[in-house]
């Protein structure tokens, strides 16, 4: 019996470390792995903020004023 490795799956989950990582260490945050897709930690709800300010800025780029 083997086991299926999703491969999407896990770079998915190590990309988002990536990006969660070099969130923290220019931010001055600290970092815990434990945090990654837990809602309750303050470091991780910043991190979600940070992307969604980064999402918008980026859609109102063609926009006019």
């Amino acid at each position: 019996m083997t086991i299926a490795f999703d491969r999407a799956a896990y770079q998915k989950v190590f990309n988002d470390l990536d990006e969660y990582r070099d969130y923290c260490r220019f931010e001055g945050k600290v970092f815990n792995e434990k945090a990654l897709y837990n809602r309750d930690d303050k470091n991780w709800q910043s991190y979600l903020k940070y992307q969604n300010y980064l999402r918008a800025k980026s859609r109102a780029k063609g926009r006019k004023k």
